[in-house]
């Protein structure tokens, strides 16, 4: 047998060579092919357009013999003229030419949505088709289509569409709590207009709640989504969809690495609301909430911070009536742990009207079951009144001058006729430490309601050292709690 030896670099060579081919190979195999998934699925995945008629412009507005000089089109007064009153003087509609008040002038959005029946239901964002006078729906071999607007929801930003049209392809619907952080995903849509675009990437994280969409629980994704991918499918890898890509985190306007899709579960439940009844019903506790810090949970007695605080209960609302109480900690839903407080408005949602829910909630320091029965979550909620008195406190053991407060700060701020003690000035101690500011009501400590100065004086004298305490306070947009700690060597 023929034998060789290479010494010194040339053998590194090899041997790093033969490794970097193995590591391409094994990175290669590993991952996902997309290929067969876009061809065999974007054919139901479609391309959304939608016209506005203009509204009136001021120049519609000026009095019948009101009448405006007709200039050259050159005139630097004519910017002026478009600026205030949506078109130039000169009655040739700007360039391009048009009506002379731009009325054969039409806005337009573009958008993504998907088939989910072969009769010609479809899928988009609440967002794409707000407003529009007409929708347009393209397929993928280039036909067109009116589509009727069924019915949408501004909450959880789903709208259902309805094409004349027979045997089209449909998606595959997944259940999304089947779903895992690190999943490989691909969204098919048309960003910036470009019909049937793919792109794909990885779950982030589940369950993500966005400022004013408490109700939705995004699915966030590494996925590249602009503008026109909204309302397009997001894919899991057996094809099936998984979630409708609707927002993207950015600072420029374009992808930059965060991207959100609304579950399809949840989707397909406003679908079929939408369906039967033409709108769309959310259940409803009635509570305000908020996370359970570290140093709250020492305070009340956790091993580990988790559940939803209960800031406020609503009046007449479910809550109220099943006996919830402020300072409660909601720690499971009908038998599922409530992570946070982000993680129970999208399960109270997605309950039946009418029908009881159990909860499990920490009411100073024990464990108890609590029946509410769900009511239908309202357009807004929240109402108030109140009266005051005058004494103040001066230094205390937290740090905190307070008084109580007028009937007039009590009904400009909303609040119970009794009650709370007003915030005047914070000076260095645990209470600026918690982020106690000027102006901030203090309602409630350690579980205490504080009727006046007075109680408020006896709760900051009786605080133990070294502990938490939850403080309940009002603050311009509603109530939170926060966490005094005294040191042990006060």
């Amino acid at each position: 047998m023929y034998k060789f030896q290479l010494k010194g670099r040339k053998a590194a060579l090899v041997v790093s060579g033969l490794l970097l081919l193995g590591m391409m190979n094994l990175q290669a195999g590993s991952l996902p092919d997309f290929t067969q998934m876009v061809e065999e699925y974007s054919p139901a995945v479609v391309n959304i357009s939608t016209k506005q008629k203009p509204r009136k412009s001021m120049m519609d507005r000026l009095p019948p013999k009101y009448q405006i000089p007709d200039l050259p089109k050159d005139s630097p007064l004519n910017d002026l003229f478009r600026h205030f009153f949506g078109a130039p003087p000169h009655g040739k509609g700007g360039p391009g030419g048009g009506s002379p008040h731009g009325h054969g002038f039409e806005g337009q959005s573009l958008g993504s949505g998907f088939i989910i029946s072969e009769d010609g239901y479809l899928m988009t964002n609440h967002h794409v088709v707000d407003g529009a006078d007409e929708i347009i729906v393209r397929l993928s071999d280039h036909r067109e289509f009116k589509a009727e607007l069924i019915g949408s929801d501004k909450r959880s930003d789903i709208a259902l569409l309805k094409i004349e049209a027979e045997d089209l392809p449909v998606v595959a619907i997944s259940q999304t709590k089947e779903l895992k952080v690190g999943e490989w995903v691909l969204a098919i849509g048309s960003p910036f207009g470009f019909d049937h675009s793919a792109t794909a990437g990885i779950v982030s994280a589940k369950g993500r709640s966005l400022p004013r969409e408490n109700y939705v629980p995004f699915i966030q994704t590494d996925v590249a989504i602009n503008p026109g991918n909204s309302g397009g499918p997001l894919f899991n890898l057996q094809g099936e969809v998984i979630g409708i890509n609707s927002q993207i985190y950015s600072r420029t306007g374009g992808f930059m690495g965060l991207s959100f899709a609304i579950p399809i579960d949840m989707a397909m439940n406003v679908v079929e609301q939408i369906k039967e009844k033409g709108f769309v019903t959310r259940g409803w506790l009635g509570v305000l909430i908020q996370d359970v810090t570290r140093e709250l949970a020492e305070s009340f007695g956790l091993s580990r911070p988790y559940g939803a605080l209960v800031s406020q209960v609503q009046p007449g609302s479910p809550s109220e009536k099943a006996g919830l109480q402020t300072g409660d900690v909601i720690l499971s839903f009908n038998g599922e742990e409530v992570a946070n407080s982000a993680a129970l408005p999208p399960m109270v949602g997605a309950s039946l009207v009418d029908h009881p829910a159990k909860l499990e909630i920490l009411r100073q320091g024990e464990r108890q079951t609590v029946e509410v029965v769900i009511g239908t979550l309202p357009d807004d909620a929240k109402s108030g009144s109140g009266s005051a008195g005058s004494r103040t406190a001066q230094g205390n053991r937290i740090g905190l001058k307070v008084r109580e407060l007028t009937a007039e700060e009590r009904n400009r701020l909303g609040l119970e006729a009794e009650g709370g003690v007003l915030v005047e000035e914070v000076t260095a101690g645990p209470a600026q430490e918690a982020g106690v500011r000027k102006g901030d009501v203090i309602q409630m400590i350690n579980n205490v309601r504080l009727k006046d100065v007075a109680s408020f004086n006896q709760q900051v004298k009786d605080l133990p050292t070294g502990k938490s305490v939850a403080v309940l306070i009002y603050r311009r947009h509603g109530p939170i709690f926060l966490a005094f700690k005294l040191p042990k060597d006060e």
